[in-house]
């Protein structure tokens, strides 16, 4: 290992991959079927919040053996660093072989975090959304709306965009994003009024560090599907028992965890279920359903090895 140099995949490098949502879920979808035959591990989150400020830091880890690897990501939440012109979410994942324990990449975490997140909400979307979707909403206007709007157009064939945000310039990007993809645009009073006004709802709003809930999913209109992607912390999480379908990403991950998605008495399901065909994402075009998810190293295992596989860095 002595003067060994460790390739850094930077967020250009993994934008100029130009991987396709498609290949992206398919990637996540093989590691889910791996973790059941055995090929695939990996461990629940390990999380820190320390009581004194708003920081939220996290390791995930998660291994394969066809191609052998071991993914751990670690991130820092911190809402302040806004005030600093920084993104509030960084962080890195380091890539082991994991048979040899010696380095493959480093890899830039918030591209990861980004865009394994969008395909961890598409690969549930392709179960549990209307095909037919035509609006989609944003509740939270950031770098995870801009990744999901991305994911999202290539999956349903949208014409229009309904959006609440806080940051003026984010909204604005993603106006752009939408406008460009050829979406009209509305944006809404309150996030409530978007939970109405759409078939395929994204829910990004970052850790609020205790502020109260302000969604209600009994306002979701029949057939739509809800994307929440900031651990339902600006949701009412008993209205979740409203939903005919509430799936999460790991039953055996929330299980370990004490701080719980919603109530386990509104879960149907996890992502496993749906793509070994166990678990129906809906039952009939009026049904309503919801993907809520902390995310799971299996999806950022998942990307890592597409991503280097694709530099051709094995």
């Amino acid at each position: 290992m002595a003067g060994q140099k460790i390739p850094f995949l930077s967020q250009d490098d993994l934008i100029g991959l130009g991987l396709s949502t498609d290949q992206i879920v398919d990637s996540i979808k093989r590691v889910i079927q791996g973790s059941v035959d055995g090929s695939v591990w990996a461990a629940p989150k390990a999380v820190i919040i320390p009581p004194s400020d708003q920081r939220y830091m996290m390791a995930a880890l998660a291994a394969m053996d066809g191609p052998s690897l071991l993914a751990v990501k670690t991130v820092v939440l911190n809402p302040q660093n806004t005030e600093n012109g920084l993104p509030q979410i960084n962080g890195l994942v380091t890539v082991l072989d994991s048979v040899t324990g010696l380095p493959v990449a480093i890899l830039d975490g918030n591209w990861i975090t980004e865009v394994r997140t969008a395909g961890l909400s598409a690969l549930a979307a392709k179960y549990m959304a209307d095909p037919n979707s035509k609006t989609i909403g944003f509740v939270g206007c950031g770098a995870q709306a801009r990744s999901h709007l991305a994911a999202f157009a290539d999956l349903f064939e949208l014409d229009h965009m309904v959006y609440f945000g806080r940051g003026q310039p984010n909204q604005e990007r993603l106006v752009k994003q939408a406008q460009a993809l050829g979406l009209t645009t509305q944006v809404c009073a309150t996030g409530q009024e978007v939970v109405a006004s759409c078939d395929v709802l994204v829910t990004t709003v970052t850790h609020t560090g205790g502020a109260a809930p302000f969604l209600d999913a009994s306002g979701l209109r029949p057939g739509a599907f809800a994307a929440v992607v900031d651990l339902a912390a600006p949701w009412h999480r008993d209205s979740f028992g409203v939903l005919d379908r509430v799936v999460i990403d790991d039953l055996v991950q929330e299980e370990a965890l004490a701080n719980k998605l919603c109530d386990p008495a509104h879960i149907h399901g996890d992502l496993t279920g749906l793509v070994l065909n166990k678990l129906k994402g809906r039952d009939g075009p009026s049904d309503r359903t919801a993907f809520v998810f902390r995310g799971h190293a299996l999806g950022d295992l998942a990307l890592s090895a597409l991503a280097i596989e694709a530099r051709g860095t094995l």
